[in-house]
């Protein structure tokens, strides 16, 4: 299951991506500017999300096997 930081970078990209596209069919590279560098941040948020969540996965599996 995505952690929160997954879905709030997902939700950064898609409004990045939204930012991006009006400022080119507006023409306004200040908007597209800002909806590029919004969908790299919404990356990055998302790649620490998944880093995240994949150590606890990693520290819960160990602790599973120290039980046994």
């Amino acid at each position: 299951m995505p952690s929160e930081h997954e879905i709030k970078g997902k939700a950064k990209q898609v409004k990045g991506k939204v930012k991006d596209k009006a400022g080119e069919w507006t023409d306004d590279p200040e908007l597209e500017a800002e909806g590029e560098a919004e969908e790299v941040e919404g990356e990055l948020e998302e790649d620490v999300g998944r880093a995240k969540r994949k150590a606890g996965e990693k520290v819960e599996e160990i602790g599973k096997r120290m039980k046994r």
